[in-house]
């Protein structure tokens, strides 16, 4: 009987502990415990810690300062601490914690010179248009490649043996198994792909795909165990792991209800800052509930979820008559778009949204006017740098260019170091004399069913409607403004491998700016307006969409005027100058900077200067996911630290808005938030340690040095103020939904896994109920509920099963 089933299966499942990691020019973020998501948290990192080796708590220095700085109630803490049978004195408990952490083992789990061996020829197959001397015969796969070309890499000790491998790589896993049972196979798998989890995940991610890239050059799962294991017996390293030894210690960090001493501290943590976020919310649903209509505003602005909006969004409203809204940034539209001159197209929208639309930028046939301007200043720069490259990469030349360019290059070098905004203002201004391609192109809304390719192109009438009411169905809007405004975010960095994690990540680590020109253009369709009367959206005549970008590190705003009547060009230009007055308040606050002016000069040298290890500080910070309408949250202050979704239950009576946020955008918060909070816990294993030492690969991801494993989270920049001090607070993420509990339970009820989450502790959920006098409830798991004020450790909590109501 055939093994090769068996042998497959074990791979799929071994395969489960390793997240899919993105290429770096598309970088999204996500848990990467996303394979161990089925279990409970404590017992997920415990699992991780075993096979990738990474701490999943962060330590007792990280929790003492967190107490001492009072980010962790004392109550709280001491309470949490007494409920689950550990001493309640805190202090103890850290010292405690600090002997378990100087006592944790260091070990590896693979060969360094399989890892080294392997990690050379994955890097040069897995190029995606970097190296200059491509690996030959690629095209027939990284099995067949590497058997083709490894004969000739002396430092394998046999490389006849690799010659003589035989053409299927399941053939020659088999022959590495001999001496394994079928019960141990998975084992071997398991430690085989999580040796070196940044390389198995982006090949895993690739596969899935199945992009350009995959279909001209495949990499498989058994592929790449099948080069492993070879390696792994030429170089005589184990196949599976050692037994780990029984030290007799195992329960030194938990108690009798198996909950570990780190898990109690960062509960207290969590449950303190819910406390300071629900408390003002449900003070303020029952102020909205009394409040009046202020009537129509002058514009309203639709920005995504993201934390960095909440910052900006605040401003906003202060500078005038201004609404803002939060919806997620791709604004519904799962596209693939492919811009006017770029070399590739991109799929812009979240990772677990398949994109359903090819979207591409289509200039007039006139090529006058801004085309043209764009296209000669384009044909320029693209010659001018071929001409750069290929005159510093060729042998016979290098030399003697560096010998006449080099005083003009150590001029514009030394410009860029010691004066970076004076040369990004120069930049700039020759890229305001540029027309940028939004100037003169339109995306491809309307469906072409003429046209060839893996996705059809444009949208139906029909999906163009359906689009645009879900929007404003899942914001719950009522009312328009003679403009509104769908505001996408990119960010704007020099030098930068990671930049792509700064852009959106609804958009799968792409700019905003082209899902905003969709929507808005949509939503100006007359016929598309027509449609959404029938289903009870009324959009004023006089109401015009525009769409436009934030750049989250300098917090400029770019209206793109698309089709403007003259009758509206007063409003936008009001509104321009707003959001100038905006750009400086937000710049100041997140530079800490009393002069507004001052402020956006610090965020313009930010963007400029390419030795800036912190252009910008991200989503660091992320903690809370607040669903609900604006009037939850106007006038508050929250840091920077909340995502914020729109959403009115009394126009959702059936649930379904809130069914697909709490199915969609919550879950990618929750990959957003768990990539920050291990990256922030163990960076050199869950994220790309410094930035100054990284070694970007062929623009798939970066080493540390100059070789090993792909790094596959956020940099040490991102998330720590000093190598030992943590900027963001590495805290679960804490939701909070305004609605009646009753439709929030029957949401979970229908969604296993998003019950799953929350029941494993992955994320928590309150719910600010309307209908119950404005009282918040805490999840406290199988669907049940306890009064969020009633909630203490000290006593199991009372739980209250939802109000039923005919």
């Amino acid at each position: 009987m055939s093994t090769e089933p068996a042998i497959r299966d074990s791979i799929d499942t071994a395969a489960e502990a390793v997240g899919s990691v993105w290429p770096l020019h598309s970088f999204v973020t996500a848990n990467p415990l996303a394979g161990f998501e089925d279990r409970p948290f404590h017992e997920a990192v415990a699992d991780a810690e075993r096979t990738l080796g990474g701490d999943g708590y962060p330590s007792a220095d990280v929790f003492r300062r967190a107490w001492e700085d009072g980010r962790i109630d004392d109550d709280v803490l001491r309470a949490e601490l007494a409920a689950h049978g550990y001493d309640a004195d805190p202090a103890a408990t850290l010292e405690r914690m600090e002997r378990a952490d100087a006592d944790a083992p260091n070990e590896t789990t693979a060969d360094d010179r399989v890892d080294a061996v392997l990690t050379k020829w994955l890097s040069v197959f897995l190029d995606e248009g970097r190296a200059k001397w491509p690996m030959p015969d690629r095209d027939r796969g990284f099995y067949a490649a590497f058997r083709s070309v490894a004969r000739y890499d002396g430092e394998i000790p046999d490389a006849e043996a690799v010659a003589a491998l035989p053409d299927d790589p399941v053939d020659a896993i088999r022959d590495r198994l001999d001496e394994y049972p079928v019960g141990r196979w998975q084992d071997v798998f398991e430690f085989h792909l999580t040796a070196l989890p940044g390389w198995t995940g982006l090949l895993k991610r690739r596969a899935e795909a199945d992009g350009a890239w995959q279909s001209a050059y495949p990499i498989t799962l058994p592929g790449y165990l099948a080069v492993r294991l070879t390696l792994a017996d030429l170089f005589d390293a184990p196949l599976v792991p050692d037994e780990a030894p029984d030290d007799g210690d195992g329960a030194a960090d938990t108690t009798g209800d198996d909950v570990p001493l780190a898990e109690v501290w960062l509960t207290a943590w969590e449950a303190t800052y819910r406390s300071e976020l629900v408390d003002p919310l449900t003070d303020a649903s029952e102020a909205a509930a009394d409040a009046d209509d202020d009537g129509r505003p002058d514009a309203q602005l639709v920005f995504c979820i993201d934390t960095r909006s909440e910052v900006i969004r605040r401003h906003v409203e202060r500078a005038g008559d201004y609404e803002t809204h939060g919806y997620a940034g791709f604004f519904g539209i799962p596209m693939r778009y492919e811009g006017y001159d770029a070399d590739v197209s991109v799929d812009a929208c979240p990772p677990i949204v398949d994109a359903q639309h090819r979207i591409a930028d289509r200039p007039p046939a006139d090529p006058d006017g801004d085309r043209g301007t764009h296209d000669r200043w384009h044909a320029v720069r693209e010659a001018g740098a071929s001409v750069v490259e290929r005159l510093g990469a060729n042998a016979a030349t290098a030399f003697s260019f560096v010998e006449s360019a080099g005083v003009g290059y150590g001029s514009a070098l030394a410009a860029r170091t010691l004066v970076p905004e004076r040369v990004g203002g120069l930049l700039d201004a020759v890229g305001r004399r540029v027309p940028d391609a939004h100037e003169f192109c339109e995306p491809t809304v309307e469906y072409n069913p003429d046209s060839v390719n893996d996705l059809r192109e444009g949208l139906t009438l029909d999906e163009r409607v359906e689009y645009a009411a879900t929007a404003f169905e899942l914001m719950g809007w009522e009312r328009f403004g003679r403009v509104v405004a769908f505001v996408g975010h990119a960010s704007h960095t020099t030098n930068n491998p990671f930049d792509s994690s700064l852009d959106c990540g609804a958009c799968a680590g792409n700019p905003g700016g082209p899902n905003a020109r969709v929507l808005a253009r949509i939503c100006n369709d007359e016929a598309v307006r027509a449609a959404l009367r029938e289903r009870g959206v009324d959009v004023p005549d006089d109401t015009v969409f525009v769409a436009g970008e934030h750049d989250t590190t300098t917090d400029g705003i770019e209206l793109y005027d698309g089709d403007v009547p003259e009758s509206h060009a007063a409003d936008l230009e009001r509104l321009r100058a707003d959001l100038e007055t905006a750009r400086a308040g937000a710049a100041a606050e997140r530079v800490d900077e009393d002069d507004p002016d001052a402020a956006v000069r610090e965020t313009e040298r930010r963007a400029a200067d390419w030795a800036e290890t912190r252009p910008e500080w991200g989503l660091a910070g992320n903690a809370g996911f607040v669903v609900g309408p604006r009037a939850l949250t106007d006038g508050l202050d929250l840091d920077g630290r909340a995502f914020l979704h729109s959403y009115d239950w009394t126009t959702d009576p059936d649930g379904d808005a809130l069914e697909a946020i709490v199915t969609g955008p919550m879950v990618v918060t929750q990959w957003i938030n768990a990539q920050y909070y291990f990256a922030t816990v163990d960076n050199p294993v869950y994220g790309s340690g410094s930035k100054v030492t990284h070694n970007p690969v062929g623009n798939v991801g970066v080493y540390q040095g100059n070789g090993g494993d792909l790094m596959t989270g956020l940099p040490l920049q991102s998330v720590m103020s000093a190598a030992d001090e943590p900027y963001h607070q590495p805290v679960r993420l804490s939701t909070v939904i305004h609605a009646p509990v009753e439709r929030v339970t029957q949401v979970l009820a229908d969604h296993d896994a998003v019950t799953g989450l929350l029941d494993g502790g992955w994320l928590s959920v309150t719910v600010v109920d309307p209908e119950q006098d404005h009282r918040a409830f805490h999840y406290a798991g199988d669907l049940e509920w306890t009064p969020a004020s009633e909630r203490t450790a000290e006593t199991a909590p009372r739980r209250v099963a939802p109000t039923t109501r005919s």
